[in-house]
């Protein structure tokens, strides 16, 4: 039996089966996405997305949904499934009897005496879906039908009926080439049949996507149906559909879907699932590996690339080859961030943390710091001689960060108005601990006589000292008996409970002692720390918001005021383990642990971005997040690795 796996009563209740999302990738920046039941919610749902370089590689939907219908005695039975406000049409969900996602994602179907098998597979580096139709079982002469939805937009946008598209076709073999709109990539419909093909084109109208309206989005849009294919299906046989943008030579389609499948990682256990979700924000695309922040519609950043990095490589699988590979795009792709600055002023900071988790890995720092060096010291430099946006190093060794209007930490929401809601201008206390932390790191390894005599490591030791004297200080707060948030214009300080402090407590080098630590961390686990994560405010706190819920604005509100991060839970185990060894072992696995329970929740198999920060703890955002699956993975190795030395 599957690991993730769905019975009827589960999926014929749509309250149930649609608040429940399936994703695949093809590791190269597309995607296929919609619910259990293929009843697409959001406009970002589509079997068929692909990043399209005429248009900057932006994400676009070629193909919305394809309806499967089964025809016996002349009465056809639509197994697909719209929204079209209240009501659904067709209401094929109805006949789904069983829903695995293991290799592939399978769907059955029972249709009177027909038994029906629908398993699809994105191929993995490709532009191409498969999708395998079986019929298991029938007693009478069988026909399948499909009939495709075009979309041909942008994932953040949606489209109506126009004049513009173009309706013409041009039959292949085996199927259809379609081409909506001129600059797209044309859209190959392929079977290892022969089939038949009744051109009718038709714009179906008003289809909804739920989820966007319950955002206060625009949700509703028209799909485009340029035909029908239809093919006798005998009991026993299996048909592949090809949706390609290149032609395909049918014959040769059955077999490529056999050897994808057996090429594939199944999903047998929870910790299988988050290798899977971290291998799916690994993407291969024009000579360029890169992270995907998350799906289906975060933008990809520097920051977020090296937080996910070394999990979603090093602590998945060992994967060096990828590391390596994405080390070298991040260098390419980021060149501006690393050097200059960009609104995401702590970015570049994160590539030492990386190089001291490579070290980790490898057993051996020195190694790590001969792969690094060159570029941390040339990020080191920028920072001490004040050449990056919205940054300045002050004389007390901190440094100041503030650009008027702009969010520059990772805690980035702006209102309706283009405010930011957690604007944190001033002297952050994750931004000097990934700074303190930074120069430690180079200051104890570049050791060779030039190095040591360099000005750089001269004026880094002193800005060092400066910094270790001054960070507690400023940022200790007495009556709470943890670190300030940040440190404002005119004496403010900003002592709102908030999980940015762990910074402190869970890097290398910290500018703060033993004992402040482990003051600090009680105050997270009393006031933030949940089942799903650290909350991003205290619930004390007058702003905390517990729900993610509401308009957008009210969305965004909540977003960094009480929504739990659930990657955090890493940077928590990891503070707890410096402070404790392997006595916190135990509890370590329980905090993962837990996340076992949204495997089947929200996006199956895969961490959701963030959680709210009331119990239930109800799952939010991209269904997919990166650096979540990447933080609980690399948690999972720091647990094996306390048990191992234990031993």
């Amino acid at each position: 039996m599957a690991y993730l796996k769905f019975n009827k009563t589960e999926l014929v209740n749509l309250e149930y089966s649609l608040k429940r999302e399936v994703l695949s990738s093809n590791r190269a920046g597309g995607y296929c996405n919609t619910t259990l039941v293929g009843c697409n919610t959001r406009k970002y749902h589509g079997l068929f997305v692909l990043p399209i370089d005429r248009f900057e590689g932006r994400k676009h939907i070629l193909l919305s949904a394809v309806d499967e219908s089964l025809v016996q005695h002349e009465h056809e039975f639509n197994l697909g499934i719209r929204s079209y406000g209240d009501v659904y049409e067709p209401r094929g969900h109805k006949y789904i009897v069983d829903f695995e996602l293991d290799r592939s994602h399978d769907i059955t179907y029972r249709v009177g005496g027909m038994l029906f098998r629908k398993s699809v597979l994105f191929l993995h580096n490709e532009e191409r879906l498969l999708i395998k139709y079986t019929l298991l079982e029938a007693h009478s002469q069988t026909t399948l039908r499909i009939k495709p939805f075009l979309s041909y937009r942008d994932i953040h946008t949606l489209t109506h009926a126009n004049d513009q598209a173009d309706k013409r076709y041009e039959v292949v073999a085996n199927g259809c080439r379609y081409n909506m709109y001129e600059g797209f990539p044309n859209l190959y419909i392929q079977f290892n049949k022969a089939v038949e093909y009744i051109h009718n084109p038709n714009w179906y109208y008003g289809v909804e996507y739920q989820e966007e309206k319950r955002r206060g989005f625009e949700y509703a849009e028209d799909l485009y149906v340029p035909g029908v294919f239809e093919m006798p299906i005998q009991c026993g046989e299996s048909i592949i559909l090809s949706v390609s943008t290149t032609e395909v030579a049918p014959r040769g389609l059955s077999r490529q879907y056999d050897k994808e499948f057996q090429m594939r990682l199944g999903r047998s256990s929870y910790r299988d699932c988050l290798r899977l979700a971290a291998k799916q924000c690994v993407s291969r695309r024009n000579g360029l590996t890169s992270v995907v922040s998350g799906y289906s519609w975060l933008d990809n950043g520097l920051r977020q690339s090296l937080l996910a990095l070394p999990g979603l490589t090093l602590f998945n699988d060992g994967d060096q080859k990828t590391f390596e590979e994405i080390i070298k795009g991040i260098y390419a792709q980021y060149d501006q961030q690393l050097y200059s600055g960009s609104k995401q002023a702590d970015a570049a900071l994160h590539l030492f943390r990386v190089a001291q988790l490579f070290g980790d890995y490898l057993g051996d720092q020195s190694l790590a710091w001969k792969k690094f060096s060159k570029v941390l010291k040339k990020i080191l430099e920028t920072f001490l001689k004040g050449e990056r946006i919205g940054v300045e190093l002050h004389d007390n060794g901190l440094l100041w960060t503030r650009l008027q209007g702009v969010a520059l930490s990772w805690m980035n929401a702006y209102d309706s108005n283009g405010n930011p809601v957690t604007e944190r201008s001033g002297y952050q206390v994750e931004m000097n601990a990934l700074w303190y932390n930074a120069l430690c790191y180079v200051i104890e390894h570049a050791t060779s006589p030039a190095d040591k005599k360099s000005r750089l490591i001269k004026q880094a030791i002193e800005v060092r000292d400066r910094l270790k004297a001054n960070y507690y200080p400023m940022f200790w707060v007495e009556e709470r008996q943890h670190l300030a948030d940040y440190l404002g214009e005119n004496g403010f300080r900003d002592i709102s409970t908030r999980p940015n402090q762990i910074w402190a407590c869970a890097l290398p080098y910290s500018p703060i002692d033993e004992t402040v630590r482990a003051l600090v961390m009680k105050a997270i686990e009393r006031e933030l720390l949940t089942t799903r994560g650290l909350r991003t405010l205290s619930p004390k706190n007058p702003l905390y918001k517990g729900v993610y819920e509401g308009n957008q604005d009210q969305r965004d509100h909540a977003y960094h005021q009480g929504s739990t991060r659930s990657w955090l839970t890493g940077f928590y185990i990891e503070a707890m383990f410096r402070l404790y060894g392997k006595a916190f072992a135990r509890k370590a696995a329980e905090l993962v642990a837990a996340y076992e329970e949204d495997m089947t929740v929200h996006g199956l198999g895969c961490i959701a971005e963030l959680y709210d920060g009331d119990p239930a703890h109800f799952p939010h955002g991209a269904i997919s997040y990166s650096v979540s699956a990447a933080e609980l993975l690399r948690a999972f190795y720091l647990i094996d690795k306390y048990k191992e030395d234990s031993l």
